[in-house]
């Protein structure tokens, strides 16, 4: 990864913790995605995100800028990796 673009990655998570949620979808099952205001998304936080009127938790392992889109790759609370793409 350059530095330009972990400043954009930077940048784009910073924006979801100032701004309103970040939506994005599931890339394994193809749903909605939202991770609320005030989530500090940094591999080896763990993130909670709405999906399918629940909200679930994951530990982040790893992100990255692709496109217009940010992934977000982790593991849930169940032990499976999974995998979110964020609106950038």
């Amino acid at each position: 990864m350059t530095q330009q673009q972990l400043c954009r990655l930077v940048v784009a998570a910073t924006i979801v913790t100032t701004l309103a949620a970040w939506n994005g979808t599931e890339r394994e099952s193809g749903a909605s995605i939202e991770i609320e205001k005030g989530q500090l998304v940094r591999p080896g936080r763990e993130i909670e995100y709405y999906k399918d009127g629940s909200y679930h938790t994951m530990d982040v392992d790893d992100m990255r800028q692709s496109g217009g889109t940010v992934e977000i790759e982790g593991t849930d609370s169940s032990g499976n990796s999974i995998t979110l793409e964020m609106d950038d």
